[in-house]
């Protein structure tokens, strides 16, 4: 994970950025290595825990819905229609929404839990949410890894379509932090606020056609659905790209980025507004 983190500085000579954005890019970049580190230091299996709770999921979510419910999935290009399948198409879904909801999480009480920090005047308190939000998302690439691995080992191809990757990760990066930034901000002065978003997340996880296909959705509530719930975009876009190898949402991923632009922005906004009063109440 650290090596993750150092390759994105070798981007520092070619954008065109000032010296001081840099500085917290820097810092930024720091901070989110020691908390890479810090989170399993000590134990045996160190980094590959994120993994192993990830494939945890997989096969509880696997078994309950392809075995018990028997939840079948139209035939996807290239791969065979059995368990194993349903069990990459429901991993391709359960990526994006772990690192959203295990990085907003984390986000909520991000600067309740850094008192020291938000009171120093030179330290820029806009960075705290992004650390457990980058954290999450770079822990959650390790499973991304495996699930293309596996998705190559079963249909013996690559799509070109991977290289829309990153695209997706802008989107989804942008409505997990303005979401968290809202989130940060409120918990200073509501401390209720990381306890009801845990029960927001739970309505918003069985509302996002995640372990179970959209078509299970009645036809008149899918168009609501995929148009105004984000994550059912990114969910099926990753799938597209991953599984399919072809996109085949691309007016749903437009407006999912379009909300999470208009996310991001709103809770920045918000967060800026409630930061001089974060040194007075912690």
């Amino acid at each position: 994970m650290r090596g993750v983190v150092r390759k994105v500085g070798r981007w520092r000579g070619i954008l065109p950025i000032n010296e001081q954005l840099w500085m917290k890019f820097d810092l930024l970049r720091t901070l989110v290595r020691r908390d890479l580190e810090a989170r399993y230091k000590g134990s045996v299996l160190g980094n590959l825990w994120p993994l192993l709770n990830q494939l945890s999921q997989l096969l509880i979510y696997t078994y309950v819905f392809s075995t018990v419910l028997k939840v079948k999935l139209t035939t996807l290009k290239g791969l065979p229609a059995n368990d194993f399948t349903f069990g990459l198409w429901l991993f391709a879904g359960l990526l994006p929404w772990i690192a959203f909801t295990g990085g907003l999480m984390q986000s909520a009480s991000s600067v309740l839990g850094q008192p020291n920090l938000v009171k120093k005047v030179v330290f820029p308190v806009v960075l705290l949410p992004l650390v457990p939000i980058l954290s999450t998302f770079i822990e959650s690439s390790f499973g991304l890894m495996a699930l293309i691995f596996f998705v190559a080992l079963t249909s013996h191809t690559l799509h070109t379509t991977l290289a829309l990757l990153p695209l997706v990760w802008l989107t989804q990066l942008l409505l997990t932090a303005g979401l968290g930034y809202l989130a940060a901000g409120l918990t200073v002065f509501l401390r209720d606020i990381p306890q009801t978003l845990g029960v927001i997340l739970n309505i918003w996880f069985y509302a996002t056609p995640i372990i179970y296909p959209a078509s299970a959705i009645p036809e008149e509530w899918r168009g609501w659905v995929f148009w105004l719930n984000p994550m059912t975009a990114i969910a099926e876009v990753y799938r597209d790209i991953v599984l399919v190898g072809e996109v085949k949402h691309w007016g749903e991923w437009g407006v999912s980025s379009l909300i999470a632009v208009v996310v991001f922005f709103g809770g920045l906004w918000c967060y800026r507004r409630l930061r001089p009063a974060f040194a007075d109440v912690l």
